[in-house]
């Protein structure tokens, strides 16, 4: 069995690879099977020296997922929601997307995907693009704004 000192070296170094949240830390350490007295030593300890740190991983995370993945927000913040991440924490990083960057990611993800959708119709079209850009985890709002612009230059060419 590992000394806690192996352990809190371990992950440091597993912390020191990419932005980590507490929720990951915890995994890690469930694996180790160390009394809850030790566990709760390793965390602070990690969380004293910086190692773990929510809000820089919030941050991290949503400009991952947003300009590498194409996530939308509300799939963004369910997933930060699934790590444990406190709500203010979450919305404060989810808030630092730029609103015009927002809506031309979406905007050519939706161009992007039309091309390689088929449909009967128009309409059958529009909801295969409705239900990619929902997956993706943009609002359904914004979603249909940018289609019904898309779709009226169509119309209007």
């Amino acid at each position: 069995m590992k000394s806690e000192s192996e352990i809190l070296s371990a992950l440091a170094k597993y912390c020191s690879h990419g932005e980590r949240c507490l929720f990951d830390v915890r995994q890690k350490l469930q694996a180790e099977q160390l009394p809850k007295a030790e566990e709760q030593r390793i965390i602070e300890r990690l969380l004293q020296e910086k190692f773990v740190d929510e809000k820089r991983f919030s941050r991290s995370f949503v400009h991952d997922k947003f300009r590498l993945n194409h996530w939308g927000r509300v799939k963004i913040a369910y997933e930060l929601k699934s790590r444990g991440i406190p709500p203010e924490v979450a919305i404060e990083a989810i808030e630092a997307i730029d609103e015009d960057e927002y809506h031309t990611v979406l905007a050519d993800l939706l161009k992007k995907k039309k091309r390689s959708v088929d449909g009967r119709s128009p309409q059958e079209i529009y909801q295969k693009l409705v239900r990619f850009a929902s997956s993706r985890g943009f609002e359904s709002e914004l979603v249909s704004r940018v289609l019904k612009k898309m779709f009226k230059n169509i119309t209007d060419e």
